[in-house]
């Protein structure tokens, strides 16, 4: 026999060949199978109870358990029950996928830019388990630059160049050292609300700060945070999409086309 061949029909070459083509095939089945931790192939849009499709011991992987700094354990894929529906919409189409249409004015629908997820009401904590973003009245050791425009005490305008409110405090990541939220207070002595600091920019000179993002009476159905010196996850998130909805849906000509 020539060189390499193992029978008359079959040589090394052949048998490297199919053992690539099996390790390939099981490499591709390994990785679609973990993709399914992350829930979105777990959830069947079509499923009228619980969307959650069935078990599959075969293309659902068994949960990898994370022990957290916190002490709490998270699974993945998760173990526990069906997500409820959190935002109110239909929609524009039957087919799976199709976008979905407010049910209202869309900054209280909860969908699209106004999405979020639902993260644990629990504080971000450093290193040290100080809670990771507070205001400066609380992280005293830090400060504003003195080269770099100082908001506190500016005035706060909307997209339609009204006034919301006055920037009361800045919060910031004691774990990245940078600001996070502009505390807003609506009004002499009221309600104080959180703008992210990715939604507004500070004029050096006009010494405002401004946001595409809500209209001035939009400010006030900002989602509050429960402890007026920190904040949560879960809050977080409201907040941010609030502020995510309102690139969209503050007036109704962000919905139109621009041609």
């Amino acid at each position: 026999m020539p060189r390499g061949e193992i029978t008359g029909y079959v040589d090394v070459a052949q048998v490297v060949l199919y053992a690539f083509w099996i390790f390939f095939a099981g490499l591709i089945f390994y990785l679609r199978r973990e993709d399914r931790r992350e829930g979105y192939p777990l959830e069947a849009e079509g499923l009228a109870a619980g969307r959650r499709a069935s078990p599959d011991p075969i293309l659902i992987p068994t949960p990898k358990f994370f022990r957290l700094s916190d002490g709490k354990v998270k699974t993945a894929p998760p173990q526990e029950g069906p997500n409820t529906w959190n935002y109110r919409g239909h929609k524009h189409e039957v087919w799976p996928g199709a976008p979905l249409e407010p049910e209202t004015d869309g900054m209280h629908d909860q969908i699209g830019p106004g999405s979020f997820a639902d993260r644990d009401n629990s504080h971000d904590r450093t290193w040290d388990g100080d809670k990771r973003i507070v205001p400066l009245r609380v992280a005293e050791h830090f400060v504003v630059h003195e080269d770099g425009p100082n908001p506190i005490g500016m005035t706060v305008f909307g997209a339609d160049r009204q006034p919301a409110g006055t920037v009361s405090d800045l919060w910031v990541d004691r774990g990245e050292s940078m600001v996070r939220y502009y505390e807003v207070e609506l009004g002499a002595g009221g309600r104080r609300v959180l703008m992210p600091n990715t939604f507004c920019r500070t004029g050096r000179f006009t010494r405002t700060v401004k946001t595409e993002a809500l209209l001035a009476h939009q400010f006030a159905d900002i989602p509050a945070h429960a402890d007026p010196d920190s904040v949560t996850l879960y809050e977080e998130e409201r907040i941010m999409a609030f502020f995510g909805a309102g690139t969209l849906y503050a007036t109704p000509g962000r919905q139109e086309a621009y041609l």
